[in-house]
């Protein structure tokens, strides 16, 4: 195909200026051109490229150029982006759910893989921001092309732990399960993890019966999916101890204490720390504010803990071979493999938790106090069975 008549439309400064407004356009609003599935149009047919126009025009007064009144006009505009598509700018395609340039700063096996993580993370994980984004993206992809004639949005890998309460306000809403959680306030408490502020928040459930109900003040730190809910790391804005807490037992009451906040280096060195602790331990729970700084420092003693398992659980934990960076795993041939790990003392709990789902399969060797309680739930549950 020659293209030179095509491009010799754009040997005037304006024309030449339309068409950078125009792809500069499609790079900042990706979708555009697309109806707003919550904006009714009261009766008025969707013009694509009346929307691009107008955002054309939004660009270029930001930039401090200016147009001519109704400039570029409709079938401009259209023109500009056949030239696109001789170009291969834009595929050579109908453009139904919006115009977008390619793929952004990712080919199109890396748009495949990041897609589907979002789309787990948006039904599974039930993340109601994700949850729009996702929508929106698959509603503007609608006939990418991925290529040799392979579905887009097959999902080749899914990530299907579960979220076992509610996380989406509008889903709430839609199945009158509405609950006045920290889900409904998500947005300000990332923002507030963004520019370092503190916050109020009130804790309305304790299932640990450690007696922390009642307002809070924390600096909010990050949000994680761990296995069944999401969680908010967080930094007491008091005595700066760590915790992590699962955000569905808090209320939806969130007050900013500090507007200001504080600087990134400072959230990013307590978020290190708790991740740190984190590595250290097992489970969750990341003990009080003496256990932290000592353990932080390197001072704190650690636990032997080792556990024996027998047939058939014990070839499922040989498969572990990272379940834990301090880990030691001893095989003795097929009758049973010894797994040990040291740990800090606060770990115990989320330990032996973790030892009970293996039931006859698994006996405690140490430490002392965990074989106790082992030992007394195992008559316990003989017990409850009438033995």
């Amino acid at each position: 195909m020659n293209l030179s008549p095509k491009i010799n439309r754009y040997d005037s400064p304006q024309s030449l200026e339309r068409l950078l407004l125009l792809i500069t356009t499609l790079i900042k609003y990706p979708g555009i051109g697309c109806a707003d599935p919550d904006r009714t149009l009261n009766g008025k047919h969707h013009n694509a490229l009346e929307l691009v126009r107008d955002k054309l025009r939004e660009i270029a007064a930001s930039l401090q150029i200016e147009l001519p009144d109704n400039y570029p006009a409709i079938p401009t505009i259209r023109k500009d982006l056949e030239l696109l598509k001789d170009y291969e700018i834009l595929d050579r395609r109908m453009y139904r759910w919006g115009y977008y340039l390619g793929t952004g700063v990712m080919n199109k096996r890396e748009l495949k893989a990041a897609f589907n993580a979002l789309e787990s993370q948006a039904i599974y994980q039930g993340d109601p921001e994700l949850r729009k984004i996702y929508h929106t993206l698959k509603r503007r992809m609608k006939g990418f092309e991925f290529g040799d004639r392979q579905d887009f949005f097959y999902p080749v890998r899914q990530h299907l732990n579960r979220a076992i309460n509610y996380t989406d306000p509008q889903e709430m809403m839609k199945k009158g399960k509405y609950q006045h959680t920290l889900f409904h306030q998500i947005e300000t408490l990332e923002n507030a993890i963004i520019k370092g502020q503190a916050i109020e928040l009130f804790r309305d459930r304790d299932p640990y019966q450690q007696e922390q109900l009642g307002f809070v003040s924390v600096y909010p730190l990050q949000l994680i999916y761990y296995d069944i809910a999401w969680y908010l790391i967080y930094e007491d804005y008091r005595d700066c101890t760590l915790s992590v807490e699962r955000i569905d037992r808090f209320k939806d009451h969130l007050k900013i204490i500090t507007s200001e906040g504080r600087n990134v280096s400072e959230q990013k060195t307590s978020l290190d720390n708790a991740h740190k602790l984190l590595k250290n331990g097992w489970g969750l729970y990341l003990g009080n504010a003496e256990e932290q700084q000592r353990e932080l420092q390197g001072k704190l003693d650690l636990l032997d803990f080792k556990v024996r398992f027998y047939p058939p659980v014990n070839r499922f934990i040989a498969e572990g071979e990272l379940r834990h960076p301090r880990q030691s795993i001893k095989k003795h041939k097929e009758e049973y493999l010894d797994y040990s790990v040291k740990l800090p003392p606060r770990s115990l709990k989320e330990f032996g938790i973790w030892v009970n789902k293996y039931l006859d399969c698994a006996m405690v060797l140490s430490p002392p106090k965990l074989v106790e309680e082992h030992r007394n739930k195992a008559l316990a549950l003989a017990k409850r069975y009438g033995f």
